[in-house]
């Protein structure tokens, strides 16, 4: 690793404030390339990261094929905490309203794309049999912020600082002109599989936080890096662990493990990875307890419903639609009558039977447009255990009625949640 020297002298001016159009000195980081193989560790940093490891695994294995409908509220989850250190608020219940009806604020919007940009990311780059590119990476990047030229970055970034200037920035990643060269290295970096997945997912984070490669979405697209790599490794097979969700809640500690990283102190960094990694795939776990709970929950609403309207049976046949709906409310907590048509192959009668019917049952709610007519039907308990998923993250875990998370959505209605509220 080295700096280079560089002169700051800015062309256009005229929306800088005096400060920040003064020319001076800076010094840019230029990490070294990364090493295919795994650096050599301290004997506890390896124990930490063997843990972590076995951790992941057994939360993986505790879920197994149900991970899958948890992923997407996982992955909401992390984008919600992406989304709030990046400065843009945005609730669990917005984000999946615009998703169901494909509009709302830009900030709803912008994060679920991010959301499906980390499914694919997934999908995509976790296929062992192929190596990952450069390419890869900007095309990830691309579909995270499709409103700028694809490719890396032309310019001279930084990150942090009081004002708009790199002499006053926290971090200076390295000039333009290497960015090509480290990222094609860490694209082989993230090919590799050899060694424990944990380290290599929290150095290819740490790397790629370090080069920041474009002009927007670097947060953003590092974090899905970290899916990517465990996926590859097959750390990972049916779950998809937030661990960036705890950063979120400890951005200073984030900030310095990513300082004493460029200072060549690996082993602090990936300790703190791992003791993320733990925390995040317990509470993974914990989630999946809930919702199947709250399943459970939503069934017997809906059959004391069916039992006091005399409607026969009172237990819903499994193959109805409002079991199938009940079913899937963990992936799909936002409902509109043409979105149930279509999956299920019903009329639109029926399915706004259906939805009705879970509506008296008070296991959906309505969404009203502008003009007082219901858009969607949303299952408020189930977006709920997002933002309690979100907070538990970010403050370690457990009760958060005590430590309050720092950025971050705000507690939902103890109403909503009922039995399953924590007291966050």
């Amino acid at each position: 690793m080295h700096y280079v020297d560089l002169v700051w002298r800015p062309d256009e001016s005229a929306h800088l404030t005096r400060r920040d159009r003064a020319a001076g000195r800076y010094r840019a980081f230029v990490p070294d390339e990364l090493s295919v193989d795994l650096p050599q560790l301290s004997a506890s940093t390896e124990s930490a990261a063997a843990d972590a490891l076995v951790v992941l695994a057994r939360a993986d294995e505790r879920i197994g094929e149900r991970g899958g409908y948890l992923n997407h509220l996982l992955i909401r989850s992390e984008s919600i905490s992406s989304s709030w250190i990046e400065g843009n608020r945005v609730s669990p219940k917005k984000l999946a309203v615009a998703e169901a009806l494909r509009r709302g604020d830009r900030v709803a919007l912008d994060v679920v794309a991010n959301v499906r940009a980390t499914e694919e990311a997934i999908a995509d780059l976790a296929d062992r049999d192929r190596p990952i590119t450069a390419a890869d990476i900007e095309a990830l990047q691309h579909v995270i912020e499709p409103g700028l030229p694809f490719g890396v970055r032309q310019e001279q970034n930084w990150v942090g600082g009081p004002g708009w200037s790199p002499l006053r920035a926290d971090f200076v990643p390295p000039p333009e002109g290497e960015v090509p060269r480290l990222l094609d290295n860490l694209a082989d970096f993230v090919t590799a599989t050899s060694g424990n997945p944990v380290v290599r997912a929290a150095l290819a984070h740490a790397q790629f936080e370090t080069i920041h490669p474009f002009i927007d979405g670097n947060g953003r697209t590092g974090r899905a890096l970290i899916h990517t790599v465990l996926r590859r490794a097959d750390a990972l097979r049916n779950l998809l662990v937030p661990i960036s969700t705890v950063f979120a809640g400890a951005v200073d500690g984030y900030i310095d493990g990513l300082t004493a990283f460029r200072d060549g102190d690996v082993d602090s960094w990936v300790d703190r990875f791992c003791e993320a990694t733990e925390l995040a795939a317990a509470n993974a776990v914990r989630l999946s307890q809930r919702v199947e709970q709250l399943d459970h929950e939503a069934l017997v609403d809906l059959t004391v419903h069916r039992h006091r309207a005399g409607l026969s049976p009172a237990s819903p046949r499994r193959d109805s639609v409002a079991a199938k709906i009940l079913g899937a409310l963990a992936s799909e907590p936002v409902l509109t009558i043409q979105g149930v048509s279509s999956r299920y192959r019903i009329s639109a009668t029926a399915a706004t039977n259906a939805l009705t019917q879970l509506t008296d049952a008070a296991i959906l709610s309505r969404v009203r447009n502008h003009r007082g007519q219901t858009s969607a039907w949303t299952a408020d308990r189930h977006l709920a255990l997002v933002a309690l998923t979100e907070r538990s993250n970010r403050v370690g875990g457990g009760d958060t009625a005590r430590v309050r998370p720092r950025l971050g959505p705000p507690a939902p209605d103890e109403a909503v949640v009922g039995r399953l509220h924590d007291g966050a």
